[in-house]
């Protein structure tokens, strides 16, 4: 394996140590490959890491997760690739962090009828296309946000051979659309076309459950999804296939069939939302966002369940985990105060404290990984990469330019050295980095206001350690400035400068 270390020196400098050859080999035996696992990759999104009962969750029902947790391995540690979606993904399928991956923030309205995300260039996805590379069938299902349809960003052109689902962000606010993408052609449902972004009338009853009738359709996107989802494991099943199911639940808007919200309806005190806080209205939000999880969960359960029928289940990787943290209180009606969304950690989306980027993760592979483990070792979206290309077994090295690190020792349950730091960055919510290094947690904000703003706001930069103070109630910066020098010298060269997301205070030469 090609893994890189970067470890903090005595005189906090850096020392790059590379742990294997960086050779490039031509990859072998390509054909031969019917041995090969399985990969069904799910991705949540805004699932907080207290939202599952794996995790501590108690109002909301998730006993399929639960049940892949108790059977293969739990990460306590593992953080997304960004605390917003697109970076997220980004990083996910392209094996590097957001200071040197494309996409790093989120940036809409690029395709045909501004739908569609900024794209990803040709050749930038490492994982997929390299997948394909290895003979694997691949099929990408639920929320894209990489790129528009027939832009170098479609996923059809980064390596996957089916998709189906929201191609963009934007559309995928609203569970009843009146489209989806069949690879790539524009599937028109059976939905009334209506936006996600409306509050109830004035003149509604907001008691009454016939005031939000027009929020609703024939078509619920999650499960049109799903069935497709499936159908691509029954015609996939005797070959190796990736299958990268990105479902949208819980994301914004407060949707659900009714059959799924019947199970929650009741059990929980009750406002209505009316909208004034973005999204849709709801008369029962706290229900709704309950029984979406609990939906969501379900289809996963079909899908573990096709896998153990079809005779595949021992040679299938299973990996769940959510693009970032949890929304803000009462945003769209959501209320991850009530659910303890976030495990108590401190921020929500778009932070870089723990509760907007450490994210639930599970993974089973059954008789392979061991069965109810619990892992603290630090992971991130970048490692998935050189993990499960690893994992696929086949004499190869991974290719050069990734940040990740595998740890596929880790999950055969086998001791490796521990990583040796993670960066993040983000230059939206004012500009925003960090950095963790061992139970050392830097974090710095304010980097990119607007001129206007600069003359009141002044960067800053504050230190936590997270085995103490696991909820970053502390700012012990001040204590230890030798190893907030450290760290900022990590920080300072894991930044790349890019013309399309620039960082006023980290780009200030350019």
């Amino acid at each position: 394996m090609n893994r890189r270390s970067f470890l903090i020196s005595a005189s906090g400098g850096l020392i790059f140590s590379f742990l294997s050859g960086c050779r490039t080999q031509a990859f072998r035996n390509t054909s031969a490959i019917t041995d090969k696992p399985n990969i069904i990759f799910i991705l949540a999104d805004d699932l907080g890491y207290g939202d599952l009962g794996a995790y501590g969750q108690t109002k909301i029902r998730t006993p399929n997760l639960d049940r892949m947790a108790a059977e293969g391995m739990k990460f306590t540690a593992h953080y997304s690739g960004s605390n917003v979606c697109a970076p997220s993904r980004c990083a996910l399928l392209s094996g590097k962090h957001p200071g040197h991956g494309y996409i790093r923030e989120n940036k809409g309205g690029i395709g045909s009828g501004n739908e569609g995300q900024e794209p990803v260039p040709a050749g930038e996805l490492t994982l997929p296309l390299t997948l394909k590379k290895l003979g694997y069938k691949l099929g990408a299902f639920g929320k894209w946000g990489l790129g528009p349809v027939a832009s170098t960003g479609d996923p059809l052109k980064q390596g996957f051979d089916r998709f189906f689902g929201f191609n963009c962000q934007a559309v995928a606010h609203n569970y009843y659309p009146d489209h989806l993408w069949d690879d790539d052609k524009r599937l028109v449902l059976g939905n009334s076309k209506f936006s996600a972004h409306q509050k109830l009338p004035s003149t509604a009853d907001p008691a009454s459950a016939a005031s939000y009738n027009s929020f609703t359709g024939a078509d619920y996107a999650p499960d049109l999804i799903g069935e497709q989802a499936l159908r691509f494991i029954r015609e996939s099943s005797n070959r190796p296939f990736f299958l990268y199911y990105a479902t949208s639940v819980p994301h914004l808007a407060l949707q659900v069939p009714a059959d799924s919200l019947a199970e929650y309806e009741g059990k929980f005190p009750e406002e209505p939302y009316v909208g004034n806080r973005g999204y849709l209205p709801h008369r029962t939000p706290r229900a709704a966002y309950a029984a979406m999880i609990t939906r969501m969960d379900r289809e996963i359960g079909r899908v573990m369940n096709l896998v153990k029928e079809l005779g595949i289940d021992n040679r299938t990787i299973f990996v769940f985990t959510s693009d970032n943290g949890p929304l803000y209180n009462k945003l769209g009606g959501t209320d991850t105060d009530f659910f303890n969304s976030a495990s108590g950690f401190r921020g929500r989306k778009g932070s870089f404290y723990e509760g907007g980027f450490r994210v639930p993760c599970l993974v089973r592979w059954k008789d392979r990984f061991p069965r109810g483990v619990v892992s603290d070792r630090v992971t991130g979206f970048e490692d998935w990469c050189p993990t499960m290309l690893e994992l696929t077994g086949l004499e190869f090295t991974v290719p050069g330019g990734l940040d990740g690190i595998s740890f596929a020792p880790t999950l055969y349950g086998k001791q490796q050295p521990a990583r040796s730091f993670l960066y993040r960055e983000s230059p939206g919510y004012g500009g925003q980095q960090c950095v963790r290094v061992g139970d050392w947690k830097l974090v710095r904000q304010n980097l990119n206001l607007a001129p206007k703003q600069v003359k009141s706001t002044v960067p800053t930069t504050e230190l936590y350690n997270i085995k103490n103070d696991p909820l970053e109630t502390t700012d012990v910066a001040a204590e230890n400035p030798e190893i907030v020098s450290k760290l900022s010298i990590i920080v300072k060269q894991q930044h790349k400068y890019s013309a399309l997301w620039p960082v006023r205070e980290l780009d200030k030469t350019k």
